[in-house]
């Protein structure tokens, strides 16, 4: 009875209702910088009058990091445009089903890509034949991120020892098109597990509950996140909730990063500028500072 109280609580709403345009704030030299947006075709305009060309970021709904209902558009939306408009870019963001949004930057249609995890040097382009991803994407370098580990219905044996091979032949579910961490990845692409995919990570924890797949893959924070972010009525939330636990060893902390298409002009030179950016928000500690603004004011 005392878990099924602690999951009704989960099940406060912690989103705002969902807002046509957020501002962005941050410090720069102890001085605030407020950044207003507009909304602009299927996204949103930041810095419309920036001197640099405009970028088209694409991203997707993953909260508690980022998402179009989450308080102010949560922490990464907030962290990026701040990034961005730092360098003076016109940022035009919009959020698309992950897939797509692949699609879109492999393919040259939009320039960024975020936040995205580690991509291997091997990862195929599912979108361009022949290629690898890192073929077609550069990455920056990283920012703050979250754990990745398994997920398996409540009450059943853990399946992982911390060794992946201990999973060879068990069915597994990911999300399409999602990075993982390189070695799962990797041994995924090569067959050694048997695959489920899903659209998104809603889906994924219903495959894991509905007894489709052994265990699901993915960040866990975020896989209860999505269920309480979702449309879904209380009592189908609480049965989700209820029957779903981290297998007992994480696999590790995945850093996040921007993926650049490498089709977009001056690619090199976005890449140094939001690396640079990178660089100084976090040797002035604005990074923390937006994760915990986005934590004391969203939650």
């Amino acid at each position: 009875m005392r878990i099924i109280l602690a999951l009704l609580l989960t099940l406060i709403p912690f989103t705002t209702p969902a807002q046509d345009v957020v501002n962005v704030g941050y410090f720069k030299n102890a001085t605030y910088q407020l950044v207003q947006g507009s909304t602009y075709k299927n996204g949103y305009l930041y810095n419309a009058n920036g001197r640099k060309k405009m970028l088209r970021v694409v991203t997707l709904d993953w909260p508690p990091y980022i998402g179009q209902a989450l308080c102010n558009k949560g922490w990464v939306f907030q962290f990026a445009i701040a990034l961005l408009t730092e360098q003076d870019y016109p940022v035009y963001i919009e959020f698309l089903p992950w897939a797509r949004a692949v699609r879109d930057t492999e393919t040259g249609k939009a320039d960024i890509l975020m936040p995205e995890y580690y991509i291997e040097d091997s990862a195929p382009s599912d979108y361009i034949t022949g290629k690898t991803r890192r073929e077609v994407l550069a990455l920056s370098n990283s920012f703050p991120g979250g754990e990745i580990g398994f997920l398996k219905r409540k009450g059943d044996k853990d399946r992982f020892d911390g060794n992946l091979s201990s999973l060879k032949g068990q069915k597994i579910g990911v999300v399409r098109g999602y990075q993982n961490t390189p070695e799962f990845d990797a041994m995924m692409d090569n067959g050694e597990f048997v695959i489920v995919e899903a659209v998104d990570d809603l889906q994924l924890v219903k495959l894991l509950v509905a007894k489709r797949v052994d265990l699901i893959i993915g960040d866990p924070k975020v896989l209860r996140f999505t269920v309480n972010y979702s449309d879904l009525s209380k009592s189908e939330k609480v049965k989700l909730l209820s029957n779903i636990e981290n297998e007992s060893k994480p696999i590790k902390y995945n850093h996040l990063y921007f993926a650049l298409s490498k089709k977009t002009a001056q690619w090199r030179q976005v890449l140094d500028d939001i690396n640079k950016s990178l660089y100084q928000f976090s040797n002035r500690g604005e990074t923390q500072r937006i994760i915990d603004m986005g934590n004391l004011e969203c939650f």
